[in-house]
């Protein structure tokens, strides 16, 4: 058994080639082999959100605080709030964020292939975000 002390992990920036806005990353735990699942607490400010991306065995989400927004391509911009899990299948292009008066939460929980979790895409649009 390991525990993971709440704060014995440095918080991070999200980088401005993944994120749009304000957003702190606080990481949960790694993958360690042989599981694949890492999980890291993102907290959003109001407008910040995500670059569109994929994971190649999907991602879990689970809001904690706050009222957030999020989008796979093709669908509508929808509201996210505490207590709402979101899954995205794998390879499915999508975004999240906080709504653009409200920060939000999530623990976002993915599973690597080969060693990779995720591919980072295009930043969303303000034209995009605001459809929401």
């Amino acid at each position: 058994m390991e525990i993971r002390r709440s704060g014995s992990q440095p918080s991070g920036k999200g980088p401005a080639e993944w994120f749009t806005g304000t957003v702190r990353i606080d990481p949960l735990f790694p993958a360690t082999a042989p599981a694949r699942a890492a999980g890291n607490a993102v907290t959003f400010e109001p407008g910040a959100r995500t670059a569109w991306h994929t994971h190649p065995l999907g991602q879990v989400l689970i809001v904690t605080a706050g009222c957030g927004l999020a989008q796979r391509e093709g669908g509508p911009v929808e509201e996210i709030r505490p207590g709402d899990v979101v899954w995205f299948e794998p390879g499915e292009k999508h975004w999240h964020g906080a709504g653009p008066t409200t920060a939000m939460t999530h623990i976002a929980i993915q599973e690597a292939l080969d060693g990779k979790a995720v591919e980072w895409l295009e930043h969303v649009s303000e034209e995009q975000y605001r459809a929401g």
